[in-house]
């Protein structure tokens, strides 16, 4: 999770300026995934989500100077906060996500593919949870690494999975292909949007392995069937 400075920024967009090459481990990223409409559509999913029954014993900030106003509700199968969009470019180092195009990046991911690696946060749609903390623990709300998430934003919906965590008191966060699949500008640096966004994760659900987006996407649609018919 950012948190962003005026002063942070610009001083990183200096040291951008005079950074050299790409790092020798970057490679070339595929076309991502797009988000589209479903079987089920956004205005379904949002009806579901009118009204909150806070879980968190308290509130969320968007950004380090926001004021703490997102409450993490809880619903039949799932739970679910409307906050903004930051950008995590985290993970294994690509042409899009390095040091020189992410003032923040961290070379690792919390939650690793199938093979052990970091997840590639240009190619994966993923969404970041808070770490851990008083205000809400996700772990024993049955989210964890690889649960499924639906994304809405505007009329669409993109199905992804829980892939890093971030700080304890901040809300608000998804991969590089997350954001570039709902048309949200992916720039780790200068991108994200302000609000608008709805993340509503499934209780007790897994994609295996985590970095099939064709999983999450076959596996979120059902689950998203199952949670617009549930009372």
């Amino acid at each position: 999770m950012r948190i962003r400075t005026p002063t942070l920024t610009a001083a990183s967009g200096a040291a951008l300026l005079a950074a050299g090459a790409l790092p020798t481990s970057a490679s070339v990223m595929p076309d991502p995934p797009a988000a589209r409409e479903s079987s089920v559509s956004a205005a379904d999913l949002l009806a579901k989500v009118t009204s909150c029954e806070q879980i968190s014993h308290g509130m969320y900030r968007t950004d380090g100077t926001a004021p703490a106003t997102v409450p993490v509700c809880g619903t039949n199968g799932a739970v679910f906060w409307k906050a903004d969009m930051d950008i995590d470019c985290d993970g294994r180092r690509t042409e899009k996500c390095n040091e020189h195009t992410d003032p923040w990046f961290l070379p690792d991911t919390a939650f690793h593919q199938s093979d052990g690696r970091p997840l590639r946060s240009d190619t994966l749609p993923y969404v970041v949870v808070p770490g851990v903390s008083e205000i809400w623990d996700h772990k024993a709300a049955g989210i964890t690494g690889g649960s499924v998430v639906a994304v809405v934003h505007d009329d669409q919906v993109l199905y992804a999975v829980v892939g890093d965590t971030g700080p304890r008191r901040i809300i608000g966060e998804a991969s590089y292909a997350a954001a570039e699949a709902l048309g949200i500008d992916p720039d780790p640096a200068t991108g994200g949007t302000a609000s608008g966004v709805t993340y509503i994760l499934f209780r007790d659900s897994l994609v295996s392995p985590i970095e099939s987006h064709e999983a999450a996407v076959s596996l979120g649609e059902e689950l998203a069937q199952e949670f617009i018919e549930s009372d």
